[in-house]
């Protein structure tokens, strides 16, 4: 979403579908607190999720804020799609992943959301960002340096795990009955079936 501290650039909803750069996208500033990324130098306005998205949201993010709790010093933060975000200049693409998860501090650098690469991030797919969620973003997250990209989708009841592997995506899909486990956090469980039933 564009940054509210310099108010040179205003984007509203008419602005959805207009081409923009990303370095002026980074530096303008949303209208009515609306939520904006920039999709291959197009820009999108992203649709307030229904309270469903927002309660498998929460259950994720409470799982690994427990884990982070139980285990200092495993992960420097968990942070929501508007406290960070990935900028990927190659393709004039600005991310905000419902969740991404660190595990280094940020560099002291100006540019830190072009340097500061989250190992994990999550999406919980709704019906306006499947298209976003399984097409548009995982080329993007792999070109970033991601190392896995959770997409959680209820309406299918699976968890889609992609793992950076031979500088590919290896995708490996769960059931919701399943639970997830990955290297990036050792002694992490992931409970889908929570997820899933948060959401209903």
């Amino acid at each position: 979403m564009p940054t509210t501290l310099r108010k040179s650039i205003s984007i509203g909803p008419e602005d959805h579908g207009r081409r923009m750069t990303l370095e002026r996208f980074d530096r303008a500033a949303a209208r009515d607190d609306r939520l904006f990324e920039l999709n291959k130098g197009i820009i999108e306005m992203v649709d307030v999720p229904h309270p469903r998205h927002l309660a498998q949201l929460q259950s994720v993010r409470n799982q690994l804020v427990l884990h982070q709790e139980a285990h200092p010093g495993t992960i420097h933060a968990v942070t929501g799609s508007t406290e960070s975000k990935v900028l990927i200049a190659s393709t004039q693409s600005e991310r905000h992943p419902d969740l991404s998860v660190y595990l280094s501090a940020p560099p002291d650098v100006e540019d830190v959301w072009s340097l500061w690469v989250p190992e994990i991030v999550i999406e919980i797919v709704s019906q306006s960002s499947s298209r976003r969620d399984y097409h548009d973003k995982p080329a993007e997250y792999l070109e970033f340096g991601i190392d896995e990209y959770w997409i959680i989708d209820a309406q299918k009841q699976q968890m889609t795990a992609l793992i950076r592997w031979r500088g590919q995506w290896k995708p490996k899909v769960l059931k919701a009955t399943q639970k997830y486990t990955t290297r990036q956090l050792p002694g992490f469980t992931l409970d889908l079936n929570r997820v899933m039933a948060a959401g209903k």
